[in-house]
């Protein structure tokens, strides 16, 4: 009676762990959320405290919000950019409708692009110089008030 041929032991052992580590490497890669800080519009109805995730590096900027489905009220992603210069941002791959808060070195609101559409490829302007944007989620800026001219609370802000 002929043999069935099987595929060899170690055949089996490699893609078994091709598949091991390709699993944990998937969840290692997928972005953890990054520490919380605290963050603070004072507005002309008075301090609002949102926490906040950092993103300072080129790679946590280029990815933002991106993927995410839900953010609760009271958080927001803070882009530093490092040094004041026009800002362009777009909204790729992101599901979750937003408020842009254009921000100087100096922590004073410049402009906000308020409400902005999910999924689009058009491109938001600072519309001058930004040292920073702070996304919250769309309707946000409008409910606490805020304006250009307003400060922002953040130690990524000089005074």
């Amino acid at each position: 009676m002929p043999r069935r041929a099987f595929p060899s032991f170690n055949l089996v052992r490699l893609l078994a762990a091709l598949f091991v580590c390709s699993y944990f490497a998937s969840a290692v890669g997928a972005r953890a959320e990054a520490p919380l800080q605290r963050l603070e519009f004072v507005t002309s109805s008075g301090p609002h405290e949102f926490h906040v995730e950092l993103a300072d590096t080129p790679g946590e900027r280029a990815k933002g919000l991106m993927y995410r489905k839900h953010m609760p009220a009271d958080q927001g992603m803070l882009f530093d950019f490092h040094e004041e210069t026009p800002v362009m941002m777009w909204m790729k791959n992101t599901y979750i409708p937003l408020d842009m808060v254009f921000v100087s070195r100096h922590g004073m609101v410049t402009a906000i692009a308020a409400d902005t559409v999910p999924m689009s490829e058009a491109t938001i302007s600072s519309d001058g110089p930004a040292y920073a944007v702070i996304e919250l989620n769309a309707g946000t800026a409008s409910r606490i008030g805020l304006k250009p001219g307003d400060l922002v609370r953040h130690p990524a802000f000089k005074r």
